[in-house]
């Protein structure tokens, strides 16, 4: 049994259900039902484990097992939110600001390289081959949103201008900021970011601007705070062996099962 309350077992039967009915699966045709299929994609989500347990507990192919798990993903990531329809019921609950900050998922190695020829997926900050994912937190930690993934060598901010920054600009200008850390500098307005010393420039960065950052790290740190609560719930994005370019759906449908959690 799946360390999982039985709703959210039922919520996935439901979307598998109406999966099926939508792409004219016949009755009888499939070797498991909804219900237990959901079981499969939440084990594998819970407690990451491997395909081949889960199709020899199921009594299925491990071919089967893996294009049970994929359409489960799929499903899943369906409805998670996007970016604009997260803002704008933000701003319609009167929220103060979002927090925006990016995760590295790792990952098996995979091939591809950068134009300096250095490993594509190959993350320096926790040397690791990794995805990289963009998120958004509300001021209680709350996960809001997730991005699609980029290579672990993209900067933060350059998967930020691909996935996030237009639409939070029109949220900064309707009263709607995003405190985000070091890594954001330069994003632009409505990012606020903290004040880094100049290394060519003598003396500290003042003592008001000391106090901005002072200020600023409170409501940082509960971004940090809601990319754990997706990674302990859903300790498959503690290491992701499939495809690192599935992380992204992974991601996004852990964003939902956290959501029918709650």
């Amino acid at each position: 049994m799946p360390d999982v309350p039985r709703p959210v077992v039922e919520y996935l039967a439901r979307l598998l259900t109406e999966h099926r009915r939508a792409i004219g699966t016949r009755r009888g045709t499939r070797v498991l039902g909804p219900f237990r299929q959901a079981v499969l994609v939440l084990r594998w989500f819970r407690d990451h484990t491997c395909i081949h347990c889960l199709a020899r507990d199921a009594g299925i192919s491990r071919a089967t097992g893996y294009r049970y798990l994929h359409e489960g993903i799929d499903v899943l990531a369906a409805e998670a939110p996007g970016l604009a329809d997260v803002l704008d019921r933000c701003q319609r609950a009167g929220l103060a600001f979002v927090v925006l900050d990016g995760t590295l998922i790792r990952c098996d190695r995979v091939s591809g390289q950068t134009e300096r020829g250095t490993d594509l997926w190959y993350a320096v900050r926790i040397k690791h081959f990794a995805g990289n994912v963009q998120f958004l937190a509300a001021p209680d930690g709350t996960p809001l949103w997730v991005s699609d993934v980029e290579p672990g060598s993209t900067h933060d901010l350059a998967s930020t201008r691909l996935h996030a920054l237009p639409d939070l600009y029109r949220a900064a200008s309707v009263g709607l900021p995003t405190p985000a850390d070091i890594g954001y500098i330069g994003a632009g307005s409505g990012i606020c970011v903290p004040f880094r010393k100049d290394p060519d420039l003598p003396g500290d960065i003042g003592i008001s601007n000391q106090t901005y950052n002072r200020l600023l790290r409170g409501p940082r740190f509960t971004g940090e705070r809601a990319m754990a609560v997706l990674k302990q719930r859903r300790r498959t994005l503690q290491h992701v062996t499939l495809s690192p370019h599935r992380i992204g759906a992974i991601t996004q449908a852990a964003l939902a099962l956290n959501n029918a959690w709650q």
